[in-house]
C-alpha cells in the first residue's frame, strides 16, 4: 500500500485526519463478530441445536479470523480501498444469508453451510481491521498507543451500537439485527474507500503535539458516545419517540469527529509555505543525540542501530549504498525493535510468549461473549441484551484508556506495555471467580470486568507487536496474532463451555437441550480463572524481557522532545 501524495501540507494533514475519521466509522461497525449472542437463540431454536452445536457455529464464525492471514498478506500488495471492498462484500454475503434464514425467507440451510456463511461474516472483519489498523498506525506511527486504543475502542463500542440501535428501532428483533449487520458495514466501507489511504507521517515535534491534541478530541467524543449508550441501557425506555430521538442523537455523535479534518485544514493552511523539503521517516528508536537522515524507503527501519550511524543502516542487512558504492555486510538476525519478517518474528521466544498470553486473555473473554445468552438464561435473566451491551461498552473503556495510558507511561518512564496486560489478566481472573460464585448481581460485575480486561488485551497487544517486530510486515504479524481469536473460541467456547454445559443440561424435545442454575457454567469459569493466572505469568515474563526496548523508546521520545525545545 503506497503513500498517498498531496499538493500541500494543509491538504495532506486534512486528508490524513479525514482518513482517520472514516477509519473510526469502519471500526464502529466492524465488531459484529461479538454480537452472536443477540441472534444465537433464534438459530438454536430454528435449527434445533444442542449447546455444543451452537457453540461450534460460534467457533466457525471465529475461524473466519484465521483466514485473516490472507488480509495480512494482501496488505503489502493491495491498496487500502481494495482491501476494504473485499471485506464489505464478503460481510454482505455472509450476514445476508444468515438474515434469510432467521427471517424465514428461506428454509434453514444445512448445518455445514451455515458454518461457511458464519465463517465468511467473521472473515470480513479481518479485511476491514487490517486495512484500518495498518494504514492508521503507519500514518501516526509516533502515536501508536492512542491510535490502537481509539480504533479498538470503537470496535468494542460497535456491539453496543448495533444492539442499542436494533433495540430502539426494531425492538431487538433478531432478523432486523442481521439486516443491520449486513447493510450498515457495507455502506460505511464504501464511504471509507474514497478517503482512507496512507499519508506521510508527522516529522516534527509540533506535528506530534498537534496529533496528541486531536487524539484527545477523539477520546472525548468516544467517551461521550460510551456514556450515552450506557445511559440508554440504564434508563430502560426503549420504545416510541424516545427511541427515535436516541438513535438520531447517536448518529450525530458518531458523525461529529468529521470536524477534526476541517479544523486541521484551516489550521495548517497558513503554514503551507513553511513546508520543509525532504520529509523524513524517523525510526522508532534513536540515540541520545538528534541525528536526522533521509531513508530510501519509508518505514524500512523501526529502530536505530547504536553501533552504526543511521546513514549506514541497511534496509535488508545485506547491502548499504554509501556515496555510490555498495558495501556488502553479513546477514544477521534482527533484534527486538528492528524490522522482522514473519519467520524471523516466529523464531523468537518473545513472539510466542506474546501469542500464548494473548490466547489466555482473548480466548477466555470470547467464551464469555459467545455464551452470554446462555449464561444469562441459566442465571434466570430473560433479556440478556443488556449484558451484551455492557460487555461492549466496558470493553471500549478498557481499549481506549489502556492505549492512551500505556503511551503516557512509555513517554514518562519507559514502562513496558505488557505490564498492563498482566494487570488486566489479574482482574479478569477475579471476574471469572465472581461469575463462578453466581452471587446476586455478579453477572453485571462480571460483564463489566471481562469487557474492560478483554479490551485492554486487544488495545495493548496491537502496538506491542509493532514495537517489538517493526511495521514493514506488521499486517501479517498482526493477523498471525489474531489467530488466537478462532483458536481461543474453539478451545474455550466450542470445547470447554460446550462440553461442560451439555454435561449439565437436560434434553428438550426436538433434539436441543437447556440448563438452568449456577452450576451450568461454574466449572467453565473455574478453568478460565486458572488459565488467566497462567496468562499473568507470561505477561510478566514478556515485560521483563522487553524492558530494554521500552527504555530505548522512552529515551528516543525524550530526546526528540528535548531537541525540539532547543530549536
Amino acid at each position: 500500500m503506497g503513500f498517498g501524495r498531496s499538493s500541500s501540507s494543509s491538504s495532506s494533514s486534512a486528508l490524513k485526519w479525514l482518513g482517520f475519521v472514516t477509519a473510526v466509522w469502519v471500526q464502529s461497525i466492524s465488531g459484529n463478530n461479538y454480537t452472536f449472542s443477540n441472534y444465537s437463540g433464534a438459530l438454536k431454536s430454528l435449527m434445533n441445536l444442542t449447546q455444543l452445536e451452537l457453540n461450534s457455529l460460534s467457533v466457525a464464525k471465529d475461524i473466519g479470523k484465521a483466514f485473516g492471514i490472507l488480509a495480512g498478506l494482501a496488505s503489502d500488495r493491495l491498496s487500502t480501498p481494495v482491501i476494504l471492498l473485499i471485506g464489505c462484500f464478503e460481510g454482505l454475503l455472509g450476514y445476508g444469508v444468515q438474515w434469510l434464514v432467521v427471517s424465514r425467507t428461506i428454509q434453514p440451510i444445512p448445518y455445514w453451510q451455515m458454518c461457511v456463511f458464519l465463517c465468511m461474516g467473521g472473515n470480513s472483519t479481518t479485511w476491514m481491521n487490517t486495512a484500518v489498523l495498518v494504514t492508521c498506525i503507519r500514518n501516526f506511527r509516533r502515536n501508536r498507543g492512542p491510535v490502537s486504543g481509539i480504533l479498538k475502542g470503537y470496535v468494542g463500542l460497535s456491539t453496543a451500537i448495533f444492539t442499542d440501535l436494533c433495540t430502539a428501532l426494531f425492538t431487538s428483533d433478531p432478523a432486523s439485527f442481521l439486516v443491520l449487520l449486513s447493510v450498515v458495514p457495507f455502506a460505511v466501507c464504501l464511504t471509507a474507500v474514497f478517503f482512507l489511504r496512507e499519508i506521510p507521517p508527522s516529522t516534527t515535534s509540533d506535528e506530534d503535539n498537534e496529533e496528541s491534541k486531536y487524539f484527545a478530541v477523539f477520546n472525548i467524543v468516544a467517551v461521550v458516545v460510551a456514556v450515552y449508550l450506557q445511559s440508554y441501557d440504564i434508563i430502560g425506555i426503549k420504545t416510541g419517540a424516545f427511541s427515535i430521538a436516541f438513535a438520531s442523537i447517536l448518529l450525530i455523535l458518531l458523525a461529529s469527529p468529521i470536524a477534526v479534518p476541517f479544523h486541521a485544514f484551516i489550521r495548517s493552511k497558513d503554514h503551507d509555505e513553511q513546508d520543509v523539503e525532504g520529509r523524513i521517516d524517523e525510526p522508532l528508536l534513536r540515540s541520545g543525540s538528534e541525528i536526522e537522515v533521509e531513508e530510501t524507503m519509508v518505514g524500512a527501519a523501526a529502530a536505530a542501530d547504536n553501533e552504526l550511524p543511521p546513514s549506514l543502516k541497511p534496509l535488508n542487512n545485506e547491502e548499504v549504498e554509501n556515496h555510490g558504492n555498495v558495501v556488502t555486510t553479513e546477514k544477521k538476525r534482527p533484534v527486538l525493535g528492528e524490522e522482522h519478517t514473519i519467520m524471523e518474528a516466529m523464531l523468537t521466544v518473545d513472539f510466542w510468549v506474546l501469542f500464548v498470553s494473548f490466547l489466555c486473555g482473548v480466548g477466555t473473554g470470547l467464551a464469555v461473549m459467545n455464551n452470554m445468552g446462555q449464561i444469562g438464561l441459566a442465571l434466570g435473566y430473560t433479556d440478556v441484551s443488556i449484558f451484551v451491551s455492557m460487555t461492549s461498552i466496558w470493553g471500549f473503556f478498557g481499549r481506549i484508556l489502556s492505549g492512551t495510558i500505556s503511551e503516557h507511561f512509555i513517554k514518562k518512564a519507559g514502562t513496558p506495555r505488557p505490564l498492563w496486560n498482566a494487570a488486566a489478566q489479574i482482574i479478569m481472573a477475579v471476574g471469572y471467580l465472581l461469575m463462578a460464585l453466581a452471587m446476586p448481581g455478579s453477572l453485571y460485575i462480571g460483564s463489566m470486568v471481562v469487557g474492560v480486561c478483554y479490551g485492554v488485551r486487544l488495545a495493548i497487544t496491537v502496538p506491542t507487536a509493532s514495537e517489538l517486530f517493526g511495521l514493514k510486515y506488521y499486517g501479517l504479524i498482526y493477523n498471525i496474532l489474531v489467530l488466537n481469536l478462532p483458536l481461543g473460541s474453539f478451545l474455550f467456547s466450542g470445547l470447554l463451555a460446550g462440553l461442560l454445559y451439555d454435561a449439565e443440561a437436560t434434553p428438550t424435545p426436538g433434539g436441543g437441550n437447556t440448563c438452568v442454575g449456577a452450576h451450568c457454567f461454574r466449572m467453565v469459569f473455574i478453568v478460565m480463572t486458572l488459565t488467566s493466572i497462567i496468562g499473568v505469568g507470561l505477561d510478566l515474563l514478556l515485560a521483563y524481557r522487553t524492558k530494554g526496548i521500552y527504555a530505548k523508546i522512552h529515551a528516543s521520545k525524550k530526546g526528540k522532545k528535548s531537541s525540539a525545545n532547543l530549536r
